[in-house]
């Protein structure tokens, strides 16, 4: 018998589609991944419809499939996914496939998102805070405020973090930019990349001088100027002098890669 990896199944965005219906739970996967790494916006409807995919599920009881489709969703950025990402808030079976519906939802930045995402917020049962709480600032829902103040003193870094950075881009006031620099001297790496993110988020002057010193890859600093230089570049006025020492800074590391 002859085995046919992901990579040689899927070689079209028709093959990808196909295969989302297929039996290979390994090429299903593959699949959702390559429609979102292509943005192939006619896969909508089927990555859609693997939302609720019950076919694959892990031992531990999570969709990979489905959290597949979610990411994928989030890539294409299509707004007719919505009440689909929507509905797969309700899965109360796998936490992380809230989280990659969540996430989604802010990067197609819908607003009919906002009520459903505020329901999560106010709900008593376990959330994937730390998105909840992203989700909500890219949004621009500053209703929540009362709410997400709370998590600046949560037991998990991460989600104080996205606290600090929901309630600077709120109030711009400097002490919750601190709160976010504290982590970059953390022992654990991933909890110091979460922060170099939130910096990037922020796009203030010292989150630029913060990110340049942080014990990250350079890579990391590249990407996280690039986004605080997006945002400055949309902004009128911009602040020439920020900009300025953001061009600076991603020339400098350019030349050390």
């Amino acid at each position: 018998m002859t085995v046919v990896n992901s990579a040689e199944a899927i070689l079209s965005p028709e093959a990808a589609i196909a295969a989302l219906s297929g039996d290979d739970n390994q090429i299903r996967y593959y699949a959702a991944w390559w429609l979102g790494k292509h943005q192939v916006q006619a896969g909508c409807a089927a990555l859609c419809d693997a939302l609720f995919d019950e076919r694959y599920r892990i031992p531990s009881g999570g969709y990979p499939l489905r959290r597949q489709a979610a990411r994928a969703l989030g890539q294409l950025k299509n707004s007719q996914a919505v009440p689909a990402l929507i509905a797969a808030l309700s899965c109360d079976a796998d936490l992380r496939l809230r989280e990659a519906a969540i996430a989604a939802l802010a990067t197609i930045g819908d607003q009919r998102a906002v009520t459903p995402l505020l329901h999560l917020l106010q709900s008593s049962h376990e959330q994937p805070y730390e998105a909840l709480i992203e989700a909500l600032a890219t949004l621009q829902v500053w209703s929540a405020r009362p709410q997400v103040e709370l998590f600046v003193n949560h037991s998990s870094e991460r989600v104080q973090c996205a606290a600090a950075r929901y309630m600077y881009l709120l109030t711009q006031e400097p002490q919750y930019i601190e709160r976010i620099v504290k982590n970059l001297n953390h022992d654990n790496m991933y909890l110091r990349w979460a922060a170099v993110f939130d910096l990037g988020a922020v796009g203030h002057e010292q989150a630029v001088q913060a990110i340049l010193t942080a014990q990250v890859p350079n890579s990391l600093k590249l990407l996280n100027l690039k986004r605080i230089l997006e945002a400055l570049l949309n902004t009128y006025p911009s602040p020439k002098e920020t900009s300025k020492l953001v061009f600076q800074a991603i020339d400098d590391l350019l030349i050390q890669l």
